[in-house]
């Protein structure tokens, strides 16, 4: 699962001083200490919630026992799982709807599409890169104290964003199979008839529906976490820009912002087919589910169409936590050059103070000499003006036509996700809505 290469170097921005140097270097967090640097993880490594969750949810890719149990439980839970419930199922002629059925295949779809895009988007990443290098951890060497710091809390919280997605969506979707398997009944050829076909099933249908949601909702969670991770590093390019006494060149700033750049258009590249194949599979499902229920005349209850609220509320929730990563870092990356801009301006602004005073000063005492000489002639006025640097006035300018040709954050394809982008899907799915309601009222 890790490719991880070791590395001598020291983390940055470790204070160490006297008696104290030791008590400090325990109470930092292990992404700020000399030690991280190392090929093995060890048991208060923050990436061991990561691999104890992918160990539980099948996804060890470390062994080749790991990745055969994962492909044999993808299967099982993803394929083998829905297509035997659905065939089982008998709905009985009291049940009033009859859209019992159409609903829950209508369902199987997508969250079997969504748990086959999220786990080949996994497989690719732990065979190519590793989970420290998706996570970009190696490069943490490089970056300030501030963003590691702010990474490591971001670390602490990932997993709360899968939980406050995914537990409560459980809550609702027991509820629902508990009313759902107490009214249907199952039946399978071969199988004894006292068996308790529902019991099983019931437990097979809920572990299949844990599965595939956190497999999708997992790397939701790791674009989300990647993208904060740039997030902090822009925003600590911005103090580098604002703390213009700190001793930041033009150069150094200019650095920083292309070693950004490169790691936000590498994650680009990663995530860019999972997020427009989700968001093709979120839109087909919607709206399919959509026409259906507006189609369909039969009464709508909890019991037959439960499972389509619980399946809308995890696609938006985790397709909505990939585009406000995705914004966010865009925004920031367009922001730059406002600020490099003012950067700018603050900077000449001072520059232009300093000539001035040293102008005045230059007058005062040459009009001082001239009253010593008695002579009117201002041909002896000599005006004298700290020396300047022009290279370093051109140097911010190219900086900050650097930027403003620089603007894109993640992009699909060239197309930077940003406002205007989002206003474009919002106006292309409220198109489909209009037209999918003239479909259902021509219908009707």
């Amino acid at each position: 699962m890790d490719m991880e290469p070791s590395t001598n170097c020291a983390a940055a921005g470790v204070a160490s001083g006297g008696g104290n140097e030791s008590s400090n270097y325990l109470n930092l967090p292990l992404l700020l200490q000399p030690s991280y640097a190392r090929s093995k993880s060890s048991l208060s490594d923050e990436l061991r919630s990561f691999r104890m969750s992918l160990k539980w949810c099948a996804l060890d890719h470390s062994s080749g026992i790991g990745k055969f149990i994962s492909y044999l439980m993808f299967v099982f839970l993803t394929v083998f799982v829905p297509i035997v419930t659905s065939i089982s199922v008998q709905v009985p002629a009291s049940v009033l709807s009859t859209d019992t059925t159409a609903y829950n295949l209508l369902v199987q779809f997508p969250e079997s599409g969504l748990a086959f895009l999220g786990f080949f988007t996994l497989c690719c990443f732990f065979r190519r890169y590793g989970l420290r290098q998706l996570l970009f951890l190696d490069a943490l060497q490089q970056d300030t104290t501030f963003v590691r710091r702010g990474y490591t809390r971001e670390l602490d919280k990932a997993f709360r964003y899968l939980a406050c997605i995914l537990l409560p969506s459980f809550f609702v979707e027991v509820a629902h199979k508990i009313i759902y398997f107490s009214t249907v009944k199952i039946s399978l050829p071969y199988v004894w008839s006292g068996f308790p076909l529902n019991s099983v099933m019931f437990v097979m249908v809920l572990g299949s529906w844990v599965y595939r949601t956190g497999v999708f909702l997992l790397v939701c969670v790791l674009f989300r976490l990647t993208c904060e991770l740039q997030k902090l590093r822009f925003e600590g390019l911005h103090k580098m820009l604002e703390g213009c006494g700190c001793g930041c060149g033009g150069d150094t700033i200019f650095e920083e912002h292309l070693r950004i750049r490169k790691q936000v258009s590498v994650t680009s590249h990663r995530y860019r087919f999972f997020i427009i194949s989700s968001l093709f599979v979120i839109t087909v499902s919607q709206f399919a589910a959509l026409f259906m229920v507006l189609a369909s005349k039969s009464e709508k209850s909890f019991f037959n169409s439960g499972d389509l609220l619980v399946c809308s509320a995890v696609q938006l929730s985790g397709f909505f936590l990939c585009l406000l990563g995705a914004t966010r870092i865009t925004h920031r990356a367009q922001g730059m050059a406002a600020v490099a801009t003012k950067w700018h301006m603050s900077m000449t602004c001072a520059e232009q103070q300093g000539k001035a005073i040293g102008d005045v000063s230059s007058c005062q005492s040459c009009k001082i000499n001239n009253e010593s000489d008695d002579s009117d002639s201002s041909d002896h006025i000599v005006i004298r003006v700290s020396e300047q640097h022009p290279s370093t006035f051109q140097m911010r300018q190219a900086l900050v036509s650097y930027f403003q040709h620089n603007t894109k954050g993640i992009t699909l394809f060239g197309y930077a996700l940003d406002r205007g982008l989002l206003h474009t899907l919002f106006a292309f799915e409220f198109s489909l809505v209009m037209w999918i309601l003239s479909k259902v009222v021509v219908l009707s």
